[in-house]
């Protein structure tokens, strides 16, 4: 009895596969009746049960996963010769109910309509818009770094605790829903990883749980870099998926908030992004334009990249490319590259806007 109901748990999971297939060709029905609809009730209702807790919940459970795979896979190490059949059936049980769950909880986002349709943006934007627009933000970002410092060749030193950093990001999501009223961010469920420092050594500065729909910040990078990763993950909580849009709702959620520092970090955060991008299309305007940045703002980008560089080891190219491959499975083929696609995002967000 119990074998039958492992090979119909089995067997569904081509069934979801096959059901995540067909969706995928339907945007508009995940925006309407999962993104806006199931969802807003599963993430709110995990970030009221595990997001008053002071510890990452979802860390806790992928550890006591971990060791229970690691004893299991002992403990029946002999059925893989002995019973093949009936290990590959618990085996392929397991994930069944796990693909289940991830999509449920969360992953069905990524098949959600694109962000620059909902927001009626264009898709692409011409090499003058970039850099017109790189050359507003260096002007905004050098006005507001002169606020902070005496000097334009002093680096920011964000003067919050990443609790205190934490605590502040809801008032910038609290200002872009009265425009957008699908990022009102509360419960709030935000919190540093227990596995900071291998997240660290992996590349990865945070990330989100989609099985407790926390949002999880690598607690060792630098408080500059925090403030914009923090907004980063919360954009994950609330349904938008794609790396992109994550970026481009988390730089807008910075830019929001009332406070400075956040509006610094998430300026220099898009500018870097474009200069990114600028520097791959006109080497020479990318040269003109970073002369004209104040020395403290490149200061922080250099303090960032030295972070990085001071955990670079041998295994992190290959999580990286795990995780390149995980993008690409969910919906978004250009992979890791995709990360640069806030670029269009922000462009033509602030063609007629003001910055």
């Amino acid at each position: 009895m119990l074998k039958n109901k492992k090979l119909v748990i089995t067997l569904f999971l081509s069934v979801q596969i096959l059901l995540i297939s067909i969706l995928k060709n339907y945007p508009e029905f995940v925006e309407q009746f999962y993104s806006n609809g199931l969802y807003l009730f599963i993430s709110k209702l995990m970030r009221y049960v595990f997001g008053w807790l002071p510890i990452s919940i979802g860390d806790i459970l992928y550890t006591l996963a971990g060791i229970y795979i690691i004893r299991w896979l002992i403990i029946n190490r002999k059925r893989i010769i002995k019973d093949t059949k009936n290990w590959l059936l618990d085996v392929s049980a397991t994930l069944s109910i796990a693909y289940l769950a991830f999509h449920m909880l969360w992953a069905l986002n990524y098949y959600r309509q694109p962000l620059y349709k909902s927001l009626q943006l264009k898709a692409d934007y011409s090499t003058e818009q970039l850099i017109d627009f790189t050359k507003r933000l260096v002007e905004t970002s050098n006005k507001i770094h002169q606020q902070l410092v005496v000097n334009d060749t002093i680096k920011i030193e964000i003067p919050y605790t990443k609790s205190e950093v934490f605590s502040k990001v809801k008032t910038g999501y609290d200002h872009l829903a009265k425009t957008y009223p699908q990022l009102k961010y509360k419960p709030e469920s935000i919190k540093n990883s227990i596995y900071s420092t291998p997240l660290t050594y992996m590349g990865f500065a945070g990330y989100f749980n989609p099985f407790t729909n926390e949002a999880q910040v690598d607690a060792l990078i630098p408080r500059y870099k925090f403030i914009t990763t923090s907004c980063h993950e919360v954009a994950h909580q609330l349904g938008y998926a794609a790396e992109n849009e994550a970026n481009f709702i988390g730089c807008l959620a910075a830019i929001s908030n009332e406070d400075l520092y956040f509006k610094y970090s998430g300026y220099t955060f898009g500018l870097r992004h474009c200069l990114v991008e600028l520097y791959r299309r006109d080497q020479d305007v990318y040269e003109d334009i970073l002369a004209t940045i104040n020395k403290g703002i490149l200061k922080n980008y250099e303090d960032v990249a030295l972070f990085w560089k001071s955990y670079e080891n041998p295994l992190e190219p290959i999580f990286e490319k795990t995780f390149d491959n995980f993008l690409k499975v969910n919906n978004q083929s250009a992979g890791m590259k995709s990360y640069s696609y806030v670029v269009a995002l922000l462009v033509n967000y602030y063609n007629n806007k003001p910055l």
